[in-house]
């Protein structure tokens, strides 16, 4: 596996705002040629934002999240963003950006331009899902065409998404600027589109920071606009949880789960089998 990490500013024509600092790291997994087999392997690729509440990047649902999509022959790239002073648009045109920059480099990293998903984990779910309902406003109009943006599929991983009752404020404080106006503006079940990309979401019951009503109030919004999707509430599980195991957490303090939120990863990539995003040789329309 081949790991590179650089300066989403530095390789990328994006306009630095003051005080931005933007990384993109990316794990390409081996190709057949470097196992000694046919050349030519096409393979999905997904953009990973971890969460943090819009105040910093969590390194938990990072790597460990782009081992399990490389593992299973996936291209995984992760941006850890800009938080907190900066707020709205900032990480959203950072992840703008990466998507462009990913799909116009898509020969030097093997992977089909058009089968690029976007997953994101709390207030990084929130970000994944302004990248997948905001692609052709305003805010980033001058990064890329919205069909560069635009995500090919989202999952939507505990996500802060809505700006109002139980949910996150902290998030949606850091985002918006404290202005009440943009938050509620931001709130993700007012962003579903009918023309949005096939979405994935995942959450527990027991999530006591992040109320698993956000994707509730996502999953009507996406099944009134006729949206395909699915999605999975866990019974028991804490907050932040990522891949729930021994990756992102000391072997004697794994939290409690219920049995089957460690196939969560399995589950979305089948989704987004379903959907069109697979492995592929170059050459055969997928």
């Amino acid at each position: 596996m081949k790991v590179m990490s650089a300066d989403l500013y530095e390789i990328t024509e994006l306009e630095r705002p003051e005080g931005a600092a933007a990384t993109l790291s990316w794990y390409l997994p081996q190709g057949p040629e470097d196992l000694g087999g046919v050349k030519g392997r096409l393979r999905p690729a997904v953009l990973i934002l971890p969460g943090g509440a819009y105040a910093y990047c969590s390194a938990r649902e990072a790597e460990p999240v782009a081992l399990q999509f490389t593992a299973r022959g996936w291209a995984a790239f992760v941006l850890n963003y800009s938080c907190a002073p900066l707020s709205f648009p900032t990480s959203l045109r950072e992840a703008a950006q990466a998507m462009v920059y990913i799909r116009r480099n898509a020969g030097e990293f093997g992977i089909d331009p058009h089968m690029t998903a976007a997953i994101g984990f709390s207030a990084g779910g929130h970000l994944c899902g302004t990248l997948g309902t905001m692609y052709d406003e305003p805010e980033v109009s001058d990064i890329g065409s919205p069909g560069e943006i635009r995500p090919d599929a989202l999952g939507l991983c505990y996500p802060v998404a809505v700006s109002w009752g139980r949910t996150h404020g902290y998030s949606f404080e850091n985002v918006s600027g404290e202005d009440k106006e943009l938050a509620a503006r931001l709130s993700l079940e007012k962003l579903v589109r009918p023309d949005m990309m096939p979405t994935f979401l995942w959450h527990t019951r027991d999530d006591n920071a992040v109320p698993c009503r956000n994707s509730l109030l996502v999953a009507v919004a996406l099944e009134e606009a006729g949206v395909p999707f699915a999605m999975h509430i866990y019974a028991h599980g804490q907050h932040g949880l990522s891949t729930a195991d021994e990756l992102v957490f000391p072997a004697d303090s794994v939290p409690e789960v219920s049995r089957d939120v460690t196939e969560w990863y399995g589950a979305m990539i089948s989704f987004f089998n379903e959907q069109g995003l697979f492995i592929h040789d170059e050459g055969v329309e997928a």
